[in-house]
Order: C-alpha cells, then sequence, then structure tokens
C-alpha cells in the first residue's frame, strides 16, 4: 500500500495527468468489511468507502478515471444495485478521478461548496508547479452543501459533516451514525505518510486538528475511522494521530516563539517520537511536513 501511495500521491492534483502517466491495468481493488452495510475500497487513490443495502449505494470518493470499471466491478460484488450517489470528500484527482464517467452513468455526486468551485475551474499547485484542469459538467457536483447533510439510506443515517480549512477549504467528514464508523478523507492520513496540508487549496495545520477533535466527537469508543491513505483505524488511532498534530504544532510553534529559522526548527526533529508509527519515507516526508507547518504558522501567526 505504500508504494501505490507513493506512486498516486506524487501527482495527486491532476487526475488527467495521472492517468497518462500510471498503468493502472495492474491495479488490484480490494475490498474489506468495515461494518454492516460498510466496506472500504483500497486501489491506487484515496480510499473509498461504500454504504450498501437495500436502497443502493453510496460511494465516498472515486479515485482515478481508469480505475472506474474496477470500482464499479469490486461493488457489484458487494452488492449489484448501480451506485447511487457519490460523496467527494475533498476536490483532489485522486479522489475525484472518476467524477466524470460516474457523472455521466447516472451517479448523483454531492460535495461542500467549494470542491465544486475547485472542480470546475484549472487550479494551479504553486508549491509542485503544475496545474489541475477543470472537470466537465458531468464530474462537478450537482448537489452541493455549506456545513452538513445527512443521507437516511439503508437503516443508517450518513451525517456528512465539512470542516473548514483543514486539508483543504472543502473537506467533509462522512459519520455512519448507527454502524459507528467514520471516513475522514485527507484530514487523516494512517501510517503511510505524514499528513499532507494543502495550503494552496486553503489547507492549514489548526485546520486539520479541528477536523481531527470533530472525527473524534463523532465516532464512538468501538468505532472504525477510514482514512484517505492507510489502513482502517480505530478509534484510539486517530486519538494518536490528533495528539501527534497537536505536539508537532506546539513544537513548531515554541520554536517560533523562540526566534528559531526554519531550518533550525527542521533539524529539531519534532517528529522524531513517531518514528516507530508513521513512514518517514512516504509521501510527506517528516522534514517536509515540519517545515510546511512553520510556513502557516509564519504566514498567519498565532499563539
Amino acid at each position: 500500500m505504500r508504494a501505490s501511495l507513493l506512486a498516486v500521491t506524487a501527482v495527486l492534483l491532476a487526475a488527467p495527468a495521472a492517468s497518462q502517466q500510471q498503468d493502472y491495468s495492474k491495479v488490484e481493488i480490494k475490498v474489506e468489511q468495515v461494518a454492516p452495510g460498510v466496506a472500504v475500497l483500497f486501489g491506487a487513490g484515496g480510499n473509498i468507502g461504500v454504504s450498501y443495502g437495500p436502497d443502493g449505494n453510496v460511494l465516498i470518493d472515486d479515485q482515478f478515471a481508469p480505475l472506474v470499471p474496477k470500482i464499479i466491478a469490486a461493488v457489484k460484488g458487494i452488492d449489484p444495485d448501480p451506485v447511487s450517489f457519490l460523496i467527494n470528500t475533498h476536490w483532489h484527482g485522486d479522489h475525484t478521478g472518476g467524477n466524470e464517467a460516474l457523472g455521466s452513468a447516472g451517479t448523483v455526486i454531492v460535495a461542500q461548496d467549494n470542491v465544486r468551485k475547485r472542480l470546475a475551474v484549472d487550479t494551479v499547485s504553486k508549491r509542485y508547479g503544475y496545474t489541475a484542469k477543470a472537470l466537465g459538467k458531468a464530474g462537478l457536483p450537482v448537489i452541493t452543501f455549506t456545513r452538513e447533510i445527512s443521507f437516511h439510506l439503508n437503516g443508517d443515517t450518513l451525517q456528512v459533516v465539512h470542516v473548514p480549512r483543514a486539508h483543504t477549504d472543502g473537506d467533509s467528514l462522512i459519520y455512519w451514525t448507527g454502524a459507528n464508523v467514520l471516513h475522514m478523507g485527507d484530514t487523516f492520513f494512517h501510517k503511510e505518510t505524514y499528513p499532507f496540508i494543502d495550503r494552496d487549496s486553503g489547507g492549514s495545520i489548526d485546520g486539520m486538528i479541528a477536523a481531527a477533535k470533530r472525527g473524534l466527537a463523532l465516532v464512538k469508543p468501538g468505532g472504525r475511522a477510514i482514512p484517505g491513505h492507510g489502513p482502517v483505524a480505530t478509534r484510539a488511532e486517530l486519538q494518536a494521530y490528533h495528539d501527534m498534530l497537536v505536539d508537532v504544532r506546539g513544537k513548531v510553534a515554541a520554536g517560533i516563539r523562540a526566534g528559531r529559522s526554519r531550518a533550525q526548527v527542521i533539524a529539531s526533529k519534532p517528529t522524531a517520537v513517531y518514528a516507530s508509527t508513521i513512514a518517514s519515507d512516504g509521501f510527506i516526508k517528516p522534514d517536509n511536513f515540519v517545515g510546511g507547518i512553520y510556513d502557516d504558522l509564519k504566514a498567519v501567526p498565532r499563539r
């Protein structure tokens, strides 16, 4: 999975470019049952949540366009009904690359307001030096919301909650209130890499912390948390992730208050204690993560 994540996130924002650069014929979509009526699909991109049952199938994210036939086949192996709804957790191409194919097939796409705004225009990433092209009409969310929306399907309620300025400015958490399962999107990176905070898209470290805190308020003890990337987690592991964000942010802020430079703060290795639990060779490496927090806190001074 780590190799898959490294390959995917190298082209994280640009789904069309990714389609040209990667060989998706070798990608296998793996299915994991999380709870009754809830599954997760692992492939080459963001983890896909599935709500299934008598009312049809709901997908949470859709990876890349060339994988849509494999994704649909995997869903049919769970439930033969078509995909009625698709919820995008945010706008990045490894989570929305299948939008146009699914939308053209009649799937209703739902997302937070800012997701549609970003998908509807070309978006430039200053950090990585490329442009993600706008999606066609079929790939755009047709139902958008500002703060939250709920789906009452398959004997459960899916509570979709916007968390502002976290991984991006359009992130949503999706919580199955009956199954006690939470999909965090890319506000939660679990084990495979340090978090990617897309400041070009309105993301921030404080928003990431707030998103993790909101997730912990939603999922009850004994529940499961589906990250945007990495294996399904326990609530305790989500708590540990939240605590890591708070700890590293605090150490970086302390360095700034002490007058240390960006290089000095990075050299102090504020993530060292997490070396055994978070991969240091993932897409976002420890120094990159720390440097991004430093830039964020310096851009908008905080206590």
